[in-house]
């Protein structure tokens, strides 16, 4: 009995020009003289480079390692030495360098020794922390660190979503994959089962890969599904997919794993499958090589290979080539410089021709046809986004839900007026970013300057407090005294004393001018005549 499908809204049917390059197997590209690889190759905070200029690495050795929560590791695709830690040039629509590790190799391709883990066996969470040290991320696009997404957290996940649509036009390396390694993909699937503890496995695939469904059902086990869904682009977005398998939609905002269930790329579960069974870090993705070249293809590719190399393994761009593009015609982006390195994002290597890839037209004004709308998987209105993006007013933009966006490409697809509508949204989307993080920092700062100030005020009021508590203390220590009369009257005795002692020294004789008691009087006495004696005392000891 074949599962029911749950059709969304929207959706475009491009051109799939699949056949160029999903006819032959996948290639393994050479060994390269030099590799670089960047620290930023996923969702999150860079690695940390372990490594400086001059030292050795072994294949598999991490050379970078995650840093914060939102990271992973990275490592050396072969053996040689490290030429330097330096920003290079990498594959992203900024055009901006990012710190990379260049190796020089040195031909022997020695490998670090691979503990494969007994995941079985294995604590979740050390499974997890594993994972995160053999550089795992999401091979879809996303590139989220894949450590993370296997953590179910506090939401049980009951539905676990294997990803093979492949919906974007001209790519073929998730085709290919589960063609020739259905199997690793399937065991791989049964380690995110395991470390999730989900119960039903769904595989869904896009119709137009007979070959790839087939190889599939006849390797995944009967307590796992594998779908065939029909072909229409974006089916392979996560929440496109969850609510076309599922039926369950994801809350605006939020994520599939909100509602119990968690998509993963089969080319993450196929990596997966090699970090645990095999103890191999991701050092390598299958990249598809197409579009205006001699030989399309797919081919293992090493992390760090430059562009350049991989382009050359395809034979090279054929005349008249017009640029590259990284990803595919919907969702990617230009290629700005060559010499940038395959990360574990790049999936595919497109050559632009003018018959296939003609400049674009002169955007006109918007009309207001809602084709977008029309167009959109989401359910958005991509129009008024349109209106208050370019106006700046990005609350506005942002009540229509411009988060929901996930930046398909099918709004600027139909529209008649050639806009360039997800650029606006992107723009839209960094500028929110960049003001909520000025927010931010402005709100930290004025939580530093009310803290300092209270800081100063609870240190003054606490010194003044002191000194008042000082005083008091001296106020009543003088006030004990004048309340002991003993005290008072040895203290008018001994002043006594003192005063006729000051009178018989200038030769006047005391008088007893004060009145004072006979007793008073005696213990007067009493102490001159012991001073007399101290006096004669003194006298007698220095003759």
């Amino acid at each position: 009995m074949s599962r029911k499908l749950h059709p969304f809204n929207g959706g475009v049917h491009p051109d799939g020009h699949k056949e160029p390059s999903n006819a032959t197997p996948i290639r393994a590209m050479p060994l390269l003289p030099r590799y670089v690889v960047p620290l930023r190759q996923h969702i999150g905070a860079p690695a940390r480079p372990l490594v400086r200029a001059g030292e050795r690495v072994a294949r598999g050795q991490m050379i970078g390692a995650a840093e914060g929560y939102v990271s992973t590791a990275a490592h050396a695709p072969t053996s040689g030495s490290v030429l330097a830690v330096e920003p290079r040039a990498v594959p992203h629509p900024s055009g901006l360098f990012d710190l990379c590790v260049v190796i020089e190799a040195d031909g022997e391709d020695r490998a670090v020794e691979l503990q494969p883990l007994d995941w079985r066996n294995l604590d979740a969470s050390a499974l997890r922390n594993r994972i995160r040290d053999l550089g795992l991320a999401g091979l879809g696009g996303a590139v989220f660190p894949s450590y993370i997404k296997l953590n179910p957290g506090a939401q049980a996940i009951h539905t676990l979503i294997l990803n093979g649509a492949e919906c974007e036009p001209w790519i073929t390396c998730d085709d290919r994959l589960m063609r020739e390694r259905a199997a690793e993909i399937v065991l791989g699937a049964e380690i995110m089962r395991h470390a999730l503890g989900c119960a039903s496995v769904l595989f869904g695939v896009e119709d137009n890969k007979p070959e790839a469904l087939a190889a599939l059902r006849a390797a995944a086990p009967t307590d796992m599904e594998v779908v065939s869904v029909p072909t229409l682009y974006p089916s392979g977005g996560g929440k496109q997919l969850t609510y076309l398998l599922t039926g369950v939609e994801t809350p605006t905002g939020g994520r599939s794993t909100d509602v119990g269930i968690q998509v993963f790329n089969v080319g993450t579960a196929y990596s997966l499958y090699r970090a645990v069974c095999l103890g191999e870090p991701l050092l390598s993705r299958v990249v598809t090589v197409t579009g205006h070249v001699a030989e399309p293809g797919n081919f293992e590719t090493r992390i760090g290979t430059p562009l350049a190399d991989l382009l050359a393994a395809a034979g090279g761009a054929l005349p008249g080539a017009v640029g590259e593009i990284i990803g595919g015609p919907m969702m990617g982006f230009d290629l700005l410089d060559r010499v940038a390195p395959v990360t574990k994002s790049v999936n595919c290597l497109l050559v632009k021709d003018p018959r296939l890839f003609p400049a674009r037209p002169a955007a006109l004004p918007c009309i207001r046809c809602g084709a977008c709308a029309r167009a959109c998987p989401a359910d958005l209105q991509p129009f008024e986004m349109y209106w208050f993006s370019r106006a700046k007013d990005f609350g506005k933009a942002q009540s229509y839900d411009l988060f929901d966006c996930i930046e398909c490409g099918c709004c600027a697809y139909v529209c008649p007026s050639h806009i360039p509508l997800v650029d606006y949204f992107r723009y839209a989307k960094s500028e929110i970013w960049e003001r909520e993080r000025d927010k931010r920092e402005a709100d930290q700062a004025r939580r530093r300057h009310e803290f300092k100030e209270f800081r100063l005020e609870r240190e003054k009021q606490e010194k003044a407090e002191k000194f008042a508590k000082a005083a008091e203390k001296q106020k009543a220590a003088a006030g004990t005294e004048t309340a002991n009369p003993e005290e008072a009257r040895k203290k008018a005795i001994l002043q006594a004393a003192l005063e006729r002692a000051r009178l018989a020294k200038e030769g006047v004789t005391p008088k007893n001018t004060d009145n004072l008691p006979a007793a008073v009087e005696k213990e007067i006495a009493e102490i001159d005549a012991r001073r007399e004696r101290m006096g004669a005392k003194q006298q007698g000891g220095e003759e």
